[in-house]
């Protein structure tokens, strides 16, 4: 009787813990692609190749937080990448435009702000303002965006000022600029998981009626989470400009259902609702470490792609199974 009470608690314990810490599953399968990436090439788990990996991803990781905000409202915006794209090429031209030096660089940026700004906006509209699918109306601001950016920049390969790359790769105190640059985003997620925006968007995608009916703004706070996306998609486009050191107006055109993909590999509810930040930033570590071990095990080019989709299906199988079982 004691020992089945004591199974009952433990279990009944672990299922709150998966409950309330829904990334769980995916930062065990994150602590197994890590060693698998160290057998192979034990470079890989050196502070050398811990700082490669999260200075080639931490754009992914900026996508997959800005999927996630729209994600809780029960919404998507599969113009993410796209918007990537566009910021990345109005950078790039008013940098060559303007000169290139360090205060024409943050004037560029602050224009790249408000141009994911403006997409967010926009995307907030016709989805929360119209009362358009969301999947549908964000897929036609995609293309809309791509647009854009072919417009801004028809060609690929214009290169970045050497200052803006060589401070993304570089290191100040012998530290990796990208430590800080997570250091900070660390601060700005804390920041706003202290806000009612994120609970008010996790209730939106929980019981929008409901929500309603409570006095919520379900149509202003959908549209606040579109903004968010934008906003987090201008900071990527920065990180993804920085590590190709070029623009290309299709540079996001791949990224916007690996971000879909990381928030659903770190246990987010795609109906909204449920999820946590920190577990879509996981599985934007596992989709990198997989591409990684891909890689590494040396597998032929014409395949990578293949196994690459097949091991994220795999994975994504693992974490809904042991959160699955955790919960029972």
């Amino acid at each position: 009787m004691t020992t089945a009470a004591t199974q009952q608690s433990a279990g009944s314990g672990l299922k709150r813990l998966v409950e309330r810490y829904p990334f769980l599953p995916a930062l065990a399968i994150l602590v197994v692609l890590l060693a698998l990436n160290g057998i192979y090439q034990p470079r890989s788990v050196s502070l050398v190749g811990i700082t490669g990996l999260v200075k080639t991803y931490l754009a992914l990781m900026l996508l997959a937080v800005a999927q996630t905000y729209v994600v809780f409202a029960g919404d998507i915006d599969l113009s993410a990448g796209a918007i990537v794209s566009l910021v990345n090429v109005v950078i790039i031209v008013l940098m060559e435009q303007w000169g290139g030096g360090p205060f024409m660089v943050l004037a560029a940026m602050g224009v790249g702000i408000l141009a994911g700004f403006a997409c967010g906006i926009i995307n907030g509209f016709v989805v929360a303002g119209l009362r358009l699918q969301a999947i549908v109306a964000t897929f036609a601001t995609s293309i809309f965006f791509t647009g854009l950016a072919l417009y801004v920049l028809p060609v690929a390969g214009m290169p970045a000022p050497a200052a803006f790359w060589r401070t993304y790769g570089g290191r100040f105190f012998e530290v990796p600029f990208v430590f800080y640059a997570v250091a900070v985003l660390a601060t700005v997620l804390y920041l706003l998981a202290c806000t009612r925006l994120v609970t008010r968007l996790l209730a939106v995608g929980d019981d929008a009626q409901a929500a309603f009916q409570s006095g919520l703004p379900v149509t202003a706070i959908r549209i606040r989470g579109y903004v968010l996306c934008g906003l987090f998609a201008a900071l990527a486009a920065f990180c993804i400009t920085g590590d190709t050191a070029s623009g290309d107006p299709l540079v996001g055109g791949k990224m916007t259902l690996f971000s879909v993909a990381a928030v659903v590999l770190g246990g987010t509810a795609l109906s909204g609702g449920f999820g946590t930040v920190v577990g879509s930033l996981i599985g934007a570590l596992i989709i990198g470490l997989i591409n990684s071990l891909v890689y590494f095990m040396g597998v032929p080019s014409q395949w990578q792609n293949l196994v690459q989709g097949v091991a994220i299906l795999l994975a994504l199988m693992a974490g809904v199974m042991i959160g699955r079982r955790a919960r029972r």
